[in-house]
């Protein structure tokens, strides 16, 4: 059975995987969740967000490196008084994940995002995290839908699964239900490093689903229903309504495009 209470513990996953991060050195600081956005590093509008929300009652930060932490006065106060954990970086996102997952107790849901979903609110966290759990699945994945982004955010380019149902976009927002959610870890293993490719995702699903797949008859609950029988965990998703939930800092441009929409957002708020 899902668990039904509101306390959500958040993973934020560290963003920046490169000594060389393009975003990381256009902003001119040491890690990309570092970078500015409206005078604050990314890293701090995310947390923000979460301490905000209603559902989330504990912040775990995997990543930055320990010695950038230590070189950062309000990231080491946080990390020094337990406000917020700090665990290590692993190997992948995905190992990450799991490694952060296993300190947890079973029944305790779980958020993940990423340190660069510079847009993240505490009104998307929540819609999120109550919309998830009222679907009784195990693991479930936030998108929006790519025509709700592109409409928002026209000047943006925001890789999409095109299904029979219309196109999605991934909002980096997972939620971790129960504990056989945590098989769900082994899963992203399998497909992270294909995430830019939706054909070799849609593969894992069976070659069935690929001609359906690419003849246009492969639906996002269809999707959904084979990711749960085929791997033990029962699947879904929670379409957003909010088209920034659907945009983080993979790039330089898209550092510029975040900006330019929270600085539109602080000057409508004047």
């Amino acid at each position: 059975m899902t668990n039904s209470h509101p306390n959500f513990a958040a993973i934020v996953l560290e963003a920046d995987r490169r000594p060389d991060d393009p975003v990381a050195k256009a902003a001119g600081v040491p890690c990309k969740s570092l970078s500015p956005v409206g005078g604050k590093p990314m890293v701090f509008r995310v947390l923000d967000a979460l301490t905000a929300s209603r559902m989330v009652t504990a912040y775990i930060l995997c990543g930055a490196p320990k010695s950038i932490i230590d070189q950062e006065p309000d990231l080491m106060t946080l990390t020094a008084s337990g406000r917020v954990k700090w665990f290590e970086n692993q190997a992948t996102p995905s190992s990450s994940a799991f490694h952060v997952l296993q300190t947890l107790p079973d029944e305790t849901p779980v958020l993940l995002t990423t340190a660069d979903h510079a847009l993240l609110s505490a009104r998307i966290v929540d819609y999120f995290c109550s919309k998830a759990q009222a679907t009784g699945c195990d693991v479930v994945a936030g998108v929006a839908r790519h025509e709700v982004v592109t409409a928002a955010y026209p000047q943006t380019r925001r890789t999409a699964t095109r299904l029979e149902d219309g196109a999605y976009c991934g909002c980096n927002l997972f939620a971790f239900l129960t504990p056989r959610a945590r098989l769900a870890a082994d899963f992203w293993r399998r497909v992270e490093n294909q995430r830019k490719n939706p054909l070799r995702v849609i593969r894992v699903l069976g070659w069935n689903a690929v001609l359906r797949y690419l003849l246009g008859r492969l639906s996002l609950n269809d999707a959904l229903n084979r990711i749960s029988r085929r791997l033990g965990f029962k699947a879904g998703a929670v379409v957003l309504p909010y088209p920034e939930a659907a945009v983080d800092v993979d790039s330089v441009s898209d550092l510029k495009l975040v900006e330019n929409i929270v600085s539109d957002s602080q000057t409508g708020e004047r």
